[in-house]
């Protein structure tokens, strides 16, 4: 599949430190960010645990001796909940015994305390570097941050919508072609394939639902416009539609 355009598909990388020692945890963070990353900070393992299930980070800096639950015990469960995402150890226990300790609990990488900073850091890009791919299952436009691979929307309210799939599928060939027309019967190949094709008044009410996830103002579009009988052009940065309102659309569609 084409991959999206890099402006929107590849928003900062999110990296989630788990580390118990603040003074640690703060400079790891800091320097992160100073790095481009988008960096939560998670001081014990079930403080771990929730918000690894919710954030969906793209990678996860893992302490291994953590109040509650120890970072091999939560690398285990999200593993076993089928999570992928990429988890760099950091630990005091150095020993073989302890880095394959840490493997078979699913770590990618694995660090011995204490490091130097510069090697931290290499060792977080090279991880990234080896996760584009899944990184590019990210969209992010007017606040918003799509995650195709969990089919959530966290919204720029703070809020978290499930989306379906023919819903994804239309988001990410329009915003595949940002700023071009794509028409109603591109969307159908590209969404519906081989399947049953819809009726134009399908994919109309699938915009209808898009849009009332993610335009502030549902009656006047910034991100998702109508061109009237072509199609519809997606927008990241938000701007109002440049086609005037046409008579005779289909019931329920929005005038923009």
């Amino acid at each position: 599949m084409t991959s999206l355009p890099a402006a929107m598909s590849r928003p900062p990388a999110s990296v989630l430190v788990v580390e118990d020692e603040p003074g640690l945890a703060e400079v790891l963070s800091e320097n992160l960010v100073e790095e481009g990353y988008e960096v939560t900070v998670a001081g014990d393992g079930q403080e771990a645990l929730a918000t690894w299930r919710r954030q969906a980070p793209d990678l996860v800096v893992l302490d291994v001796m953590l109040p509650n639950l120890d970072g091999f015990e939560v690398c285990r469960v999200r593993r076993a909940e089928g999570d992928a995402t990429l988890v760099l150890f950091l630990s005091a226990r150095g020993e073989t015994d302890d880095r394959i300790a840490g493997l078979q609990a699913g770590a990618d990488d694995y660090l011995t305390k204490p490091f130097h900073l510069h090697e931290f850091l290499l060792r977080v890009r090279a991880l990234l570097k080896r996760s584009q791919p899944a990184a590019a299952q990210r969209l992010a436009f007017g606040g918003h941050v799509v995650d195709f691979r969990t089919w959530t929307a966290r919204l720029a309210d703070g809020s978290e919508v499930q989306l379906s799939e023919r819903e994804l599928g239309i988001l990410r060939v329009l915003a595949e072609r940002a700023g071009e027309v794509v028409s109603r019967d591109e969307i159908m190949d590209s969404v519906w394939g081989d399947d049953t094709f819809p009726s134009s008044r399908t994919i109309d009410n699938f915009i209808v639902r898009l849009r009332r996830h993610f335009e502030p103002d549902t009656d006047a579009p910034v991100h998702i416009h109508t061109v009237w009988g072509v199609g519809y052009r997606f927008t990241p940065e938000a701007s109002p539609a440049v086609t005037s309102p046409q008579p005779g659309a289909a019931a329920g569609e929005e005038q923009s």
